[in-house]
């Protein structure tokens, strides 16, 4: 089966030419850019599988970036692997909030990147071959095929960690899931993010969905539920 193209964005040449040589030699297709810009404009009709994307960039940054991504219906659904020199928690909690699937500080093991990789793409289909079904319940409607989430009719926009995680418990109602339970469906295991991370996710998926929020509850100590209808 053919492996799925890369992008890559990185404005350092030798990190540029190691990523590229480790990926080719596993037998992936990639394409390099050092700026953020011509490969989003690119990134629509690529086909890519997968973006493999620096936060310090030229222009602008990997952050905004990853935004951009994930606010183009087009490419939402593209996994992302961010890099960065910095290792600060602000960072990894801004590129998880934005929708990164995974994180990388350097310096990185080459093959510690291709084996992220390649869970990440592994997650992406395993999601396609499980056609998980909509949701119905209270006053949403959760349609993981459109990748849709409706508030009383009214489209709510949803990062992917925020989606993965709302479809999780609302999958489930009345069941409590721990913060790392809740990380390990996301992103998938050993993902290394903190409680607080988790929390900031929750917040920010509360006040997305507006009154609806309150149905995801917090259990003081454990983590969180979607409240049951019985």
């Amino acid at each position: 089966m053919a492996k799925e193209l890369i992008y890559i964005v990185e404005d350092d040449e030798d990190i540029l030419e190691l990523i590229t040589y480790n990926l080719a030699k596993e037998g992936y297709p990639v394409k390099g850019f050092k700026q953020g810009e011509e490969m989003l404009s690119l990134l629509p009709s690529s086909g890519a599988g997968c973006l493999v994307l620096d936060i310090m960039l030229p222009g602008i940054d990997g952050l905004e970036v990853c935004k951009e991504i994930r606010n183009n219906k087009l490419t939402a659904q593209i996994p992302i692997i961010m890099l960065t020199a910095k290792g600060e928690e602000a960072d990894v909690v801004t590129g998880l909030e934005l929708g990164a699937d995974d994180y990388i500080v350097k310096p990185f093991s080459p093959r510690i990147l291709i084996a992220r990789l390649k869970a990440v793409l592994r997650r992406k289909q395993q999601e396609k071959d499980l056609n998980q079904k909509p949701i119905s319940i209270y006053n949403l409607e959760i349609h993981p095929g459109r990748f849709e989430v409706m508030v009383e009719g009214s489209k709510v926009e949803l990062t992917s960690s925020e989606f993965k995680a709302l479809y999780f418990l609302a999958n489930h109602p009345g069941w409590v899931y721990t913060r790392y339970q809740i990380v390990e469906e996301v992103h998938g295991p050993n993902y290394p993010v903190t409680d607080r991370s988790i929390d900031v996710l929750i917040v920010g998926l509360r006040k997305k969905l507006g009154d609806a929020g309150k149905f995801i509850e917090t259990i003081r100590g454990i983590g969180y539920r979607f409240k049951d209808q019985q």
